[in-house]
């Protein structure tokens, strides 16, 4: 009995219509990186605590009546959450933005690497060759070492 290709778990299904985003995903992650950067600052926190005292003084001073989020705040707490909500997604992207960019920067340096243990295996091979081709060649000392045998022989034909 022989199955379709499509109940078959071992196999995907053929592509479907995909969720296309309208935004450019290259100009939303810098944007998110730049909001990432923005919350890790002592402005950032600086300026949230003015705007938290602000609303706790204001709704405190317009008593539990006339205020537009009394005491326990609830409005406040809603505007927190709503901010967390959006502030961890974007600073895990601004996260897997940074590390793809070091994944690429660690596999250049890696390149780099390979390159420079090749050329440095190639130097290494080429002194090595020098030192092999200086073997034959006669030094200084080797052709005063022949001239003095040399001398030592006509010598001795002389004598």
């Amino acid at each position: 009995m022989a199955r379709r290709a499509e109940a078959r778990l071992d196999q995907p299904k053929g592509v479907g219509p995909r969720f296309t985003s309208p935004v450019n995903e290259e100009t939303f992650g810098r944007y998110s990186e730049r909001l990432a950067r923005f919350f890790g600052t002592a402005r950032y926190l600086i300026i949230q605590t003015a705007l938290v005292s602000a609303w706790i003084a204001t709704n405190i001073y317009l008593g539990t009546r006339d205020a537009f989020d009394p005491y326990p705040f609830i409005l406040l707490n809603l505007v927190f959450s709503t901010q967390a909500a959006y502030a961890a997604p974007l600073i895990l992207l601004a996260q897997n933005r940074q590390a793809d960019r070091d994944r690429v920067s660690l596999e250049e340096d890696r390149a780099q690497n390979s390159r420079s243990g090749a050329d440095t295996e190639y130097l290494a091979r080429e002194i090595a060759a020098i030192r092999l081709a200086l073997g034959d060649v006669a030094t200084r000392d080797f052709v005063r070492a022949e001239l003095a045998k040399l001398g030592d022989t006509v010598r001795d034909e002389e004598r």
